[in-house]
C-alpha cells in the first residue's frame, strides 16, 4: 500500500499535535500543511484531505470547483458539524465526513451558562460599592427549556438541564424517541416556543429551516422568552427578533451566531440592551484541537479499514 498522504488546512499546532499520533500508529503517514480555503494545486499523492469552512468572514467559493478537482482526494473530513460552509461542489467528489458531535459538550456548555447568566442575572448584579440592592433571582428548577433541534447538542444539554430540575420539551424533525429520560415532545414549533421559559435553537440550517423563526414564530412565544441561537444565523429573522425583543415576546436574546458573520458595523444588535452577543465561539475550547483530532483519527481507522465512514455529510439533513 502507498503511504498515506494526509493534506491539513488547520494550525500548524494542530497539525504536529496529529503528527505525533500518526507516528505512533502509522509512522510511514505524512501530513502537509496547506492554505485555507477553497482546495487547489493539491499534490497527486494526496489522498485525504482535512478540511476547514471555507464560506466564512463574507467569502463565498465560487459555483464550479478549481480546475483539477478533486485531484488524487479519496475521502475529504470537515472539521465542523454543519456543512452550510462549503461549497455545493465539495460534496461531489470524494466521500466526505464531518465532525459532528466533536464540540457537542461545549456548546450544550455554553448554552448552559447562558441559561445561568440569564436566571441569575450576570454580570448586572455584582456591586462595586457599599450601595446593595437586594435582587429576586429566578430558579432553574421548575423553568421550562425548549429546545429546537435534538442531535449531540441537544442530547447533552437536556440531559444536563434534567440533571437540575429543568423541565425539557424538545421538537426534531425525525420521530426517534429521545434518547433523555423525561423530554417531552412539543406539538409544533408554535407551542415549542409558547412554553419555552428558555429556548435553545440547537438544529442545522437546510433549505426547510431558513428564517424558520420569523414573525409568526415569534409572536407565539411565551411573553418573556429567553431565546439562545448556538445553531446557525440563518434559523432566524433577525428583524423579527428585533421586533419581539421591542413588544416583549422576547425578553433576552443569547446570540453566539448571526447571519451574516460578523454583523456590518452599527447593527442594531450590537447595543441592544436585551442582547448578549458573542462571536461564534461556544464550539471553541481549550481542548478542540484534541477533539477534532480524535474525530479524524478514528474515522482513519475505518478508512484504512475500508469500513463505513461515521457522520458521513447529509445535504439533505445539513451535517
Amino acid at each position: 500500500m502507498n503511504p498515506i498522504v494526509i493534506a491539513s488546512q488547520l494550525d500548524p499546532d494542530f497539525n504536529d499535535a496529529v503528527r505525533q499520533r500518526l507516528a505512533l500508529t502509522h509512522p510511514t503517514a505524512q501530513l502537509i500543511d496547506v492554505p485555507a480555503g477553497v482546495p487547489s494545486d493539491l499534490p497527486a499523492e494526496v489522498g485525504i484531505l482535512l478540511a476547514r469552512p471555507i464560506n466564512v468572514r463574507g467569502y463565498v467559493a465560487p459555483d464550479t470547483p478549481p480546475p483539477g478537482w478533486p485531484y488524487g482526494l479519496r475521502w475529504v473530513h470537515l472539521v465542523s458539524s454543519g456543512i452550510d460552509f462549503y461549497p455545493r461542489w465539495l460534496f461531489d467528489g470524494p466521500p466526505v465526513s464531518t465532525s459532528r458531535g466533536s464540540a457537542a459538550e461545549n456548546i450544550a456548555e455554553f448554552a448552559l451558562a447562558s441559561i445561568f447568566a440569564a436566571a441569575k442575572r450576570l454580570p448586572e448584579i455584582w456591586v462595586h460599592d457599599g450601595q446593595w440592592q437586594y435582587s429576586a433571582l429566578a430558579p432553574l428548577k421548575g423553568s421550562t427549556l425548549g429546545l429546537f433541534g435534538f442531535g449531540a447538542i441537544g442530547r447533552s444539554l437536556a440531559a444536563k438541564a434534567r440533571a437540575l430540575g429543568l423541565n425539557v420539551l424538545a421538537l426534531r424533525q425525525s420521530s426517534t424517541p429521545f434518547e433523555v429520560e423525561g423530554v417531552e415532545a412539543a406539538r409544533d414549533i408554535h407551542a415549542l416556543f409558547g412554553r419555552s421559559d428558555h429556548l435553545v435553537l440547537a438544529a442545522p440550517l437546510t433549505e426547510a429551516t431558513r428564517a424558520i423563526v420569523d414573525r409568526a414564530v415569534l409572536a407565539s412565544a411565551k411573553p418573556g422568552l429567553h431565546l439562545i441561537n448556538i445553531a446557525r444565523g440563518g434559523l432566524l429573522d433577525h428583524v423579527a427578533l428585533l421586533e419581539a425583543l421591542e413588544n416583549g415576546r422576547v425578553g433576552l436574546a443569547s446570540l453566539d451566531v448571526t447571519e451574516p458573520e460578523p454583523l456590518p458595523a452599527g447593527h442594531p444588535l450590537y447595543t441592544h440592551p436585551r442582547v448578549h452577543l458573542s462571536p461564534h465561539t461556544s464550539a471553541i475550547s481549550t481542548r478542540s484541537g484534541e477533539e477534532i483530532a480524535e474525530s479524524f483519527l478514528a474515522n482513519l481507522e475505518r478508512f484504512l479499514g475500508g469500513r463505513p465512514l461515521e457522520n458521513p455529510a447529509n445535504l439533505t439533513r445539513g451535517y
